[in-house]
């Protein structure tokens, strides 16, 4: 099983960015997928969240702004970032919790993709 994270870019402060973190795999059922990040010398930092029928949570420093997703028949979640600010600038992370081929995967992660928000 792979979980590869896409969409990153270089924007301007107040444009969007739409990420995705499509599964791949066999037999693949996706419990929870949720969004981190990591700015440089910072602690990663959660950001939202998104569970098997739907509900999600968000950290306080995105609400409003930013929407995660599902779409489970193409085993892809999505992050559409709005109002971006240059305090989003970091390396943008998706993490599952996941069953594939019969086997359970928690806090499964794949490689991050950049976020950079000019001011």
């Amino acid at each position: 099983v792979q979980l590869q994270a896409s969409g990153g870019g270089l924007v301007q402060a107040g444009g969007s960015l739409r990420l995705s973190c499509a599964v791949s795999g066999s037999a693949v059922s996706i419990m929870t997928m949720s969004w981190y990040r990591q700015a440089p010398g910072k602690q990663r930092e959660f950001i939202a969240r998104i569970i098997d029928g739907g509900s999600t949570t968000y950290a306080d420093s995105v609400k409003g702004r930013f929407t995660i997703s599902r779409d489970d028949a193409k085993n892809t979640a999505y992050l559409q970032m709005n109002s971006l600010k240059p305090e989003d600038t970091a390396v943008y992370y998706c993490n599952a919790n996941l069953w594939a081929s019969g086997s359970y995967f928690q806090n499964f992660r794949g490689q991050g993709t950049q976020v950079t928000v000019s001011s």
